[in-house]
């Protein structure tokens, strides 16, 4: 009963990767058709007030270059930094405004649900001969189907932050001290300014996204000096935010670190490490933050506000009638957990990787983007361009260019290998404060090295901490 030949692929999200996802199949003849939520590229205006730490020529996608400039686009130059706001105006609008993209795209059309026609989950018989079914639900909540040979899911993860409790699930009094909280990367610096200008502010969390956020309150507090940072953050092995500093192949993301540990080191940041947060309620009109920490249960003092910094996660709802196969810590692409869990390393060892690793069990379904990454936090859209390059030329029967998968990411200079696997085998060799202090899980040696993680010269070869890619 397939009706695949005169179904398009469906592709949910129209962002950076979904996009490309479209100028890829386009190019190769295959039907397609966009669905996204909001406008597009909203998850990237959301946060278009911050700057990328990747220049512009790591965050086109080669295909829809050639798309653009046969409209006569203006290229921006390769070796700027672009800000979420200018990524959306200046490359993704213009991609959806294009003559081949502009057909296939729907905005204010989410997709809540996936299935096979005529079968749930369970059955069998004939399943892969069977459409995808989507549910789609208009921006007024009407309802519809429609059917699919194939779905690519580049719905992102931005819209399902984490909460605040350490153990993954809303802290204590979280829910009713919202008015207190802002979540992911407010524009605390502009136009959210008057919500922390002169105010005390806890931002809690330790991955690029806090970063950029206590940066942007230590400039707020450069003009009003009674506003306070304090940094609070669960681990309290700060080497993966803290970055490589020169040894960063990004140089924006090690000045990132850099920046933020010289705040550190001033006292202009106060850092309360290794505290895991339980609660938070109400004392006047400020709130408390309630937690564990090595010393036991501890309330920390009062706040104005709370940044809640923590990621994101997926939304495992849209594919509950279908198949995945899901890493059971990280929720990415099971084949990519091993690669980038947090728990490894940080320099994000992600060999090449395409359509057969992006696939599930449910035949036709994809995972792609930062979703494929599921919770872990190293993902670049360079990645992403290259998935779906894969699984277009897969979908259009052309196996040698989808398995001819070339990814060559930027290293961090950052690993963090947990101690107990690295004694002997960190850069070639022992830990030492010249050689690689974050392997080390030495306090003094990491506080002796300027970059944090950086292999010595002498390393006879690189180890998988240190020479592999973020």
């Amino acid at each position: 009963m397939s009706t695949e030949g005169h179904n398009p692929v469906a592709v949910i999200g129209a962002g950076p990767v979904g996009l490309a996802a479209a100028a890829h199949l386009v190019a190769r003849g295959l039907p397609v058709k966009v669905y996204e939520a909001g406008a597009v590229a909203a998850h990237v205006r959301n946060w278009g007030h911050v700057r990328l730490f990747s220049p512009w020529e790591f965050n086109i996608d080669p295909m829809a270059r050639e798309i653009l400039l046969r409209t006569g686009w203006r290229e921006p130059a390769a070796e700027g930094f672009p800000t979420g706001a200018e990524l959306a105006s200046d490359y993704l609008e213009p991609l959806a405004r294009t003559p081949e993209l502009a057909p296939v795209i729907e905005t204010g059309a989410r997709v809540s649900a996936i299935a096979r026609l005529g079968i749930d989950k369970v059955g069998s018989r004939d399943r892969a001969t069977r459409p995808f079914v989507l549910t789609v639900v208009g921006d007024g909540g009407e309802r519809r189907r429609e059917f699919a040979r194939a779905v690519i899911d580049a719905s992102g993860t931005w819209a399902t932050q984490n909460p605040l409790g350490a153990d993954g699930l809303p802290a204590e009094g979280e829910t009713e001290c919202a008015d207190h909280v802002a979540r992911g990367i407010p524009d605390v610096a502009g136009r959210e300014r008057t919500a922390f200008r002169g105010r005390t502010t806890a931002v809690v969390g330790a991955g690029h996204s806090a970063a950029t956020v206590l940066l942007d309150l230590a400039r707020l507090a450069d003009e009003a000096a009674d506003t306070r940072i304090v940094w609070v953050t669960r681990s309290g092995n700060l080497a993966r935010v803290f970055g490589g500093g020169a040894a960063d192949q990004l140089a924006a993301r090690g000045a990132l670190g850099s920046r933020l540990r010289a705040l550190v080191d001033a006292g202009q940041v106060e850092l309360v490490a290794g505290f895991a947060v339980t609660g938070l309620h109400r004392d006047g009109d400020r709130v408390v933050l309630e937690g564990r920490d090595a010393e036991g249960s501890r309330r920390l003092a009062p706040v104005d506000r709370v940044v809640v910094a923590t990621g994101q996660r997926p939304d495992p709802s849209l594919t509950r009638e279908i198949r995945v196969d899901l890493d059971p810590a990280l929720e990415s692409v099971r084949a990519l957990g091993p690669l980038i869990d947090p728990n490894e390393h940080s320099c994000g060892s992600v060999r090449p990787h395409g359509h057969r690793e992006l696939a599930h069990p449910e035949p036709g379904f994809y995972t792609v983007g930062i979703k494929s990454y599921g919770r872990a936090p190293n993902f670049l859209m360079l990645t992403g361009y290259e998935q779906v390059r894969s699984i277009a030329a897969a979908l259009a029967g052309d196996l040698a260019a989808a398995d001819d998968v070339r990814l060559v990411l930027p290293e961090t200079g950052v690993c963090s290998l947990q101690v107990d696997e690295v004694a002997q085998d960190c850069c070639g060799g022992p830990p030492t404060a010249s050689a690689d202090a974050c392997c080390a899980g030495d306090e003094k040696a990491r506080d002796e090295t300027d970059t944090g993680c950086g292999c010595a010269p002498a390393s006879p070869k690189p180890s998988p901490c240190c020479g592999e890619a973020a």
